[in-house]
């Protein structure tokens, strides 16, 4: 699916409820896995040990919550796409939640709504509602609310 396109940040006043996505699937393997544990330092072994993890509660092991996290700037792009502004700054997330683990070796995608679009100090401000899916799964792995500011050519 292509991203919504504004073609100016002011294009985004009165879009609140917009859905957007779903982007396509994306593969979490134990290389990406490992790889954000160095990164970050986070070795805790129900994410990178597979011997052991096969007896935890997960029958293997789980992806860092973080890292389902920062695949929001991964999937973002894929959902929406604003144009014509000088720059734009990631403000920061709201009402943050893991819901479900994430196996090794699933699949997730994501998709969004616009929750919230405001003026603020000659900016627009937007905050979409990213949900993020696991393939086959009951519950949704991470629902964020992110915010970012577009400064207007």
């Amino acid at each position: 699916m292509e991203p919504r396109i504004f073609e100016t940040p002011a294009a985004l006043i009165g879009s609140e409820g917009t859905g957007l996505g779903p982007t396509d699937w994306m593969l979490v393997d134990q290389d990406r896995v490992n790889g954000f544990a160095d990164v970050t330092g986070d070795h805790q072994w129900i994410h990178v040990d597979v011997a052991r993890a096969k007896d935890s509660p997960f029958g293997g092991t789980i992806v860092h919550g973080y890292l389902t996290l920062s695949l929001v700037s991964h999937f973002l792009p894929q959902m929406i796409e604003v144009r014509g502004f000088a720059h734009a700054v990631n403000v920061g997330a709201d009402r943050l939640r893991f819901l479900a683990p994430v196996p090794v070796g699933s699949r997730i995608r994501a998709t969004g709504e616009i929750v919230a679009v405001e003026e603020i100090r000659g900016a627009i401000q937007s905050t979409v509602r990213v949900t993020i899916e696991i393939e086959g799964g009951e519950k949704p792995a991470c629902i964020v609310d992110t915010i970012s500011r577009y400064f207007p050519e």
